[in-house]
């Protein structure tokens, strides 16, 4: 049900403006990626702007979770374009199996990539640039400057990655000068795997010119993160906004709603790679384990997921196997109860050069939660500025052992004398809705309209 400002909007706000919105993650695609996108074509219309979504025809996306679908506003208009992508050879390379579904990028979740493997990321970072959906760009212009012919828009919104939406934005906005407004909700050759992709000379510059083209003649340009703003402006954009992701109010009950698990569970959703592995955190809650009989017998390790392997092999190794609990992926309905449940919500960060702009859109839904975040980063990183201000958690410092089991300690004591779960400043916290982003991209796109 609509609250009484939503109503007001809707009937007093202008509702002809129309936006053009290009995204290749769109429901049934499940994981972060698709939810950028889809909460803010949810909201678009309580700010005066019916979105016209354009995305992918039977893509090849990482995960699949069709229960996104009821977050599709009725009667919403969805263009599809043909798409080719290379997962299909590079399975039958690699010797996947065909029904195995491939990870952006190529990138290998194993200790131990195969010449194989090692040789299809070289590909994809010199051949197909900037993306593996590089070969879509073509055919999705011709059939976007046919339906626009009858079709008027005004405005264009890309979200990426992958980047190659923006280089379709870049070909309209040239062919029909509409305002365009470019969504980075990562970054392009400041993300953190760019230097594994194995580039040559001429694919790095390849990649910075078509980077430097989109930062140019995109008429508005917005990131998910201050520090990754400041990454633009030194490239050169001197105007990017900051457009946080958030949380939809929609997705979660009250929080005392839930009953919490018996256990002290810590609770990790989504991907974990090497980059955000914490061989120092497990470390820290082994030598609690030993230390304390209580601590290991009460210890639950929830992993809600693509994890990769060498995260369980730690764990084994470290003794601490059997308070391993491993699910690989649920509809994000399921994750929402999950996170209720849980009696700590594990953030980890990627050790990266980029790791300063790094806020994981799982962040914004812990926050939902009301559950203590146990957070590993950069202290003075963006996440940690979020957890600050709305005291919601504690970030401890990569390496940062002593730091690690005083919080987990504190943790522990809490579960131990049954204090109150509620985690933050719900006043602080209600300023990362994704009702609220949708008006800011709004803003964003009436700003460029009008110009």
């Amino acid at each position: 049900m609509q609250s009484k400002e939503q109503q007001e909007q809707r009937t007093n706000g202008p509702t002809s403006r129309k936006v053009l919105v290009i995204t290749y993650y769109w429901p049934p695609s499940g994981g972060a990626g698709v939810q950028r996108m889809l909460k803010t074509v949810k909201y678009l219309r309580d700010f005066g702007w019916e979105p016209i979504v354009f995305t992918a025809q039977d893509a090849a996306y990482p995960v699949l979770d069709a229960s996104l679908l009821h977050d599709v506003p009725a009667g919403q208009k969805v263009l599809y374009g043909p798409i080719w992508e290379p997962y299909e050879l590079y399975k039958r390379f690699t010797g996947q199996n065909k029904k195995e579904r491939v990870y952006s990028g190529f990138m290998d979740a194993g200790a131990r990539p195969s010449l194989a493997q090692r040789l299809s990321v070289w590909l994809r970072g010199n051949l197909f640039i900037p993306d593996a959906r590089a070969l879509w760009i073509r055919p999705s212009v011709r059939l976007l400057n046919r339906w626009l012919r009858d079709n008027p828009v005004d405005a264009i919104l890309s979200s990426g990655p992958p980047h190659s939406v923006h280089l379709i934005a870049r070909n309209l906005k040239r062919r029909h000068g509409i305002p365009w407004l470019a969504d980075f909700r990562d970054p392009w050759t400041n993300i953190d795997f760019y230097d594994q992709l194995m580039l040559t000379g001429w694919a790095d510059r390849r990649h910075k010119r078509l980077e430097q083209s989109v930062l140019r003649e995109a008429d508005a340009v917005d990131t998910v993160s201050w520090s990754w703003a400041e990454d633009f402006q030194r490239l050169g954009r001197p105007d990017v906004a900051v457009i946080t992701n958030g949380f939809d109010t929609a997705d979660f009950p009250p929080t005392d709603a839930v009953a919490p698990d018996a256990a002290f569970a810590i609770c990790h959703v989504g991907s974990l790679n090497k980059d955000r592995n914490s061989p120092a955190l497990w470390e820290s809650l082994a030598e609690l384990a030993r230390e304390d009989d209580n601590f290991r017998r009460d210890l639950r390790l929830r992993f809600i997921g693509k994890t990769e392997a060498a995260t369980f092999a730690q764990l084994d190794t470290l003794g601490l196997g059997d308070n391993v609990e491993r699910v690989e992926y649920v509809p994000h309905a399921e994750v929402v109860a999950a996170l209720g449940k849980a009696r700590v919500l594990l953030l980890l960060t990627n050790d990266t050069p980029n790791v300063m702009g790094v806020v994981p859109g799982k962040l914004f839904e812990y926050l939902a939660a009301g559950r203590p975040i146990l957070a590993i980063g950069a202290p003075d990183g963006d996440s940690a500025r979020i957890l600050r201000e709305t005291g919601a958690g504690t970030l401890c410092g990569f390496q940062d052992r002593a730091a690690m089991k005083e919080a987990l300690r504190t943790l522990y004591r809490a579960y131990q004398s049954g204090e109150p779960l509620q985690a933050g400043d719900p006043t602080a916290i209600q300023g990362f809705t994704r009702r609220g982003g949708a008006g800011k991209i709004a803003g964003l796109l009436g700003r460029i309209a009008n110009e």
